[in-house]
């Protein structure tokens, strides 16, 4: 998006708003896209409700984030480092949740793809801009996981893990 700002491109307009109270008029899309966003929402079901409210008939939704495992131990690892590492995380779904959440808001899934992301350490949090103390303390916090905490997320000597992501996509019906 800022990419688009600084380059002045003509042929795109942009808006920044909730994603529970999207600044458009119903019916004004045929796609709506999220890449590695949802997990700062507040309340993802009404999001969703919304994605569906500004879709027509017909038109597709495609997301993807970063998802918990499921297991309540590599939830609660999952969830710390995030939320360490930037303070606007709310929280990383299980594919399970996210397709009942899919479901709920009235969104009809055609496909659902998971996969895994490398991602390394020190760009992972200069990306965000985390301070150094909490970038420690995701250290440390590495360095204390069980085994299966390390073994699940690939951790690496120099911090670099692997998540589990999940694209899904969807139509409004």
């Amino acid at each position: 998006m800022q990419a688009a700002a600084d380059k002045k491109l003509t042929n795109i307009e942009i808006q920044q708003g909730l994603a529970e109270s999207l600044p458009f008029a119903d019916q004004s899309f045929d796609i709506v896209i999220s890449r590695y966003s949802a997990h700062h929402w507040h309340d993802v079901g009404k999001a969703l409700r919304e994605v569906k409210r500004v879709l027509r008939p017909g038109g597709k939704v495609i997301f993807m984030d970063v998802v918990s495992p499921g297991h309540p131990v590599l939830d609660i690892y999952l969830q710390t480092v995030e939320v360490l590492r930037d303070t606007s995380h709310v929280r990383n779904y299980s594919p399970g949740e996210w397709l009942s959440l899919f479901t709920e808001g009235g969104l009809v899934i055609n496909e659902v793809t998971s996969d895994r992301l490398y991602l390394e350490f020190s760009s992972w949090v200069a990306r965000m801009r985390t301070p150094a103390h909490f970038a420690t303390a995701i250290r440390e916090f590495q360095k204390l996981a069980s085994d299966g905490v390390i073994n699940h997320y690939a951790i690496q000597a120099d911090g670099s893990f692997t998540s589990d992501i999940m694209m899904i996509v969807a139509v409004r019906d």
